[in-house]
């Protein structure tokens, strides 16, 4: 026999016949006999166990703690259908939860229990939980109670008349996604997930867009400031984030310090600059407020932006999906990280500068320069940023965008003799670049030359002499586009299932991600002409070098 003593006030003592028969208070057994393991893991002596084990029983532990919360969620269903909120004298289920189970936040519990659990109908039938795929991996505990809120968060901004489908293709491919990210993670790639819910062009709205853009210089205050008020269309901020990039940077453009340089950081003394750079005490947002003002004084002197910055040349940097631009319709991404509407980018598309990336055959750029320069030319940084994958630095789970990244020499770094070729460089942050080394702790990146993700960049933490090696990893955070689409003709397909329409779903590639297949739906006719010259003779690559020339002769 086993007793289990409960609070006298409320339950009294109940007697409890041996765990191994099934009964309705099998879980009763159960609680205590995770109470006993957790003190026995509290007082558990971990000086004897090696790295790796160590790592093992953290990292498992949190897991625990996650499916004993997924638990202790569909409890409250429980306590919730048996009225025990009025039964012990409460006045409903929140202050059930914060008297009797001493729950700080309430609110934002409910709000996942009545996301991720799973509820019984009229009948007594168990019907499925409003997250499914969320809810299977918070109960495996591949997801913590933060996650399922990062997730919970992204999805509750998904307008109403977007269709079912598309909010459950959304669904799957956050609840995948939270598996690896942290939260702030998830919060950012479900940013860059939202602008992707209207595949199809379908809620598209530009005059909207255009309606609600403004900038407003508020009233002066009595210290002469005033508040700039701005609601910016994507054009307009993906411009204003590349001069930001620039001439925003500590040191530069400061008008407390006379000595400090103005206008763009390449064109700046690097002695100098690094002098005023250890002075400058102002915050970020001070940044970008001097940098603004030296650019409208450099526009009313001189208008002058500089030239290049990080290898880029300073203006909008756009690429974009085949498909996309043959429908009209979706995003492009821009190289300091914003997503600008297909539609706006046709619209500006008659004033750009074009350029033409090929990437199986080799080109007349000189995106092959050896041991002859360390550093990446700007046809380089270009081809870099068209690579799938290249708008973001390369190592896993970044978003430092391209402006801000550095050209790393990957598979073979410089000082081992690799040559600066554009299939040994990737873009990488600064702070991921200092983390490039041979030691344990240390990052190994290799170049990929074959598959699916030929050209992209696989970092792999380095461990101690006798452990485990770690798996090489990509940065999969830019593929979240083309991943939602496959799931949501996937989704689609299971949904609205047709017999004259053949299975679309891709086997795994090596990395164990689906291809994606083809648009479920027609592309939109094509609003402008476009040629494809992959396979061109290099007499038609004549004829269209010479035709370009003419169409664009600056």
């Amino acid at each position: 026999m086993v007793e289990h003593t409960f609070d006298p006030g409320f339950w009294g003592v109940l007697i409890v016949t041996e765990p191994a028969v099934a009964t309705s208070l099998d879980a009763v057994a159960i609680v205590d006999e995770m109470h006993r393991l957790a003190t026995q893991l509290l007082q558990a002596d971990l000086s004897a166990l090696s790295d790796a084990q160590v790592e093992y029983v953290a990292a498992e532990t949190e897991r625990v703690v996650a499916r004993v919360t997924a638990a202790g969620d569909q409890q409250l269903v429980e306590v919730e259908t048996r009225n025990l909120p009025r039964k012990t004298g409460r006045r409903n289920i929140l202050a059930y939860m914060h008297d009797v189970l001493r729950m700080t936040r309430p609110g934002r519990r409910r709000t996942r229990v009545q996301a991720i659990a799973t509820f019984t109908d009229l009948t007594g039938q168990p019907l499925q939980p409003e997250l499914p795929t969320l809810a299977a991996a918070f109960a495996d505990g591949r997801v913590g109670p933060d996650h399922v809120h990062a997730v919970m968060d992204v999805l509750d901004q998904i307008p109403a008349a977007i269709a079912h489908d598309v909010t459950a293709a959304a669904e799957r491919t956050m609840a995948e996604y939270a598996t690896w990210m942290t939260p702030p993670e998830i919060e950012r790639a479900g940013a860059r997930l939202l602008a992707h819910l209207d595949p199809d062009g379908v809620l598209t709205d530009l005059e909207d867009r255009r309606r609600r853009r403004k900038l407003w210089i508020n009233r002066q205050r009595a210290d002469g400031t005033s508040k700039l008020t701005a609601t910016l269309t994507p054009e307009l901020r993906a411009r204003l984030a590349t001069f930001l990039d620039v001439w925003a940077r500590p040191g530069m453009n400061n008008p407390d310090d006379p000595d400090s340089p103005t206008g763009a950081i390449q064109d700046a003394d690097p002695e100098r600059l690094e002098a005023a750079a250890e002075r400058d005490l102002r915050t970020p947002a001070q940044l970008n407020h001097d940098a603004l003002n030296a650019l409208l004084q450099a526009v009313f002197d001189d208008g002058l932006l500089g030239k290049t910055h990080r290898g880029l040349p300073i203006q909008l940097i756009v690429k974009a999906d085949l498909a996309d631009l043959q429908r009209a319709a979706g995003l492009a991404a821009t190289a300091d990280g914003t997503l600008i509407d297909i539609e706006d980018l046709i619209r500006t598309g008659a004033t750009v500068q074009p350029w033409l990336a090929i990437f199986v055959d080799a080109t007349a750029a000189p995106l092959y320069l050896g041991r002859g320069t360390r550093l990446a030319s700007m046809e380089q940084r270009l081809a870099s940023f068209a690579r799938p994958g290249g708008d973001s630095c390369s190592a896993p789970g970044c978003d430092v965008p391209a402006t801000r990244a550095e050209m790393h020499h990957a598979h073979t770094d410089w000082g081992d003799g690799g040559g600066t070729d554009i299939d040994n460089l990737a873009p990488a942050c600064t702070r991921h670049h200092h983390m490039i080394g041979n030691r344990p702790g240390d990052y190994t990146t290799r170049m990929i030359g074959s598959g699916p993700d030929a050209g992209r960049c696989t970092w792999q933490l380095n461990t101690a002499p006798g452990t485990p090696p770690r798996r090489p990893r990509i940065n999969r955070k830019p593929d979240i586009g083309h991943r939602f689409r496959h799931i949501l003709t996937e989704t689609r397909n299971n949904i609205h299932p047709t017999p004259d329409k053949p299975d679309q779903r891709r086997a795994p590639d090596q990395h164990g991600q689906p291809e994606p297949g083809p648009p479920d739906d027609p592309p939109h006719p094509p609003r402008f002409h476009y040629t494809d010259l992959q396979h061109a003779t290099p007499a038609e690559l004549a004829l269209y070098a010479a035709l370009l020339d003419h169409a664009y002769p600056n």
